[in-house]
């Protein structure tokens, strides 16, 4: 069992910046693949960005690469995601997940209980 748990949501005017952190705890992960989706009220829930917690590889979304960048800390367990010019179309509530299989989609095995992310225009 993997336990996740974000903070660093809130509300930001367009242009600036937020840090979302997901504390990871539980059973072993360091082979595991790590990553954010986001979700807005009616819309299926998208990915933004994933990093392999052993060796650090990192993919985006389009709509986020260049201003968004995923990390982790492996001495604290602790993955980022530091989103920079925010656009008001980045409002969603933020999800941490994580996967043992070595690929991230919707079904991943484990959840955060997410963070609410509004940026205003």
């Amino acid at each position: 069992q993997v336990h996740l748990v974000e903070s660093g949501g809130g509300l930001v005017q367009a242009g600036g910046s937020l840090r979302l952190s997901c504390e990871v705890s539980g059973r072993t992960f360091s082979r595991y693949i790590m990553g954010w989706f986001r979700q807005v009220p009616g819309k299926e829930r998208e990915f933004v960005a994933a990093i392999k917690w052993s060796g650090g590889s990192t993919s985006y979304a389009g709509s986020v690469k260049g201003r968004f960048t995923i990390s982790r800390d492996n001495a604290k367990n602790i993955m980022y995601l530091q989103m920079n010019s925010l656009k008001p179309e980045d409002t969603a509530v933020y999800y941490c997940a994580a996967d043992p299989s070595g690929s991230l989609s919707n079904n991943a095995d484990y959840w955060g209980q997410g963070t609410q992310v509004t940026v205003s225009s």
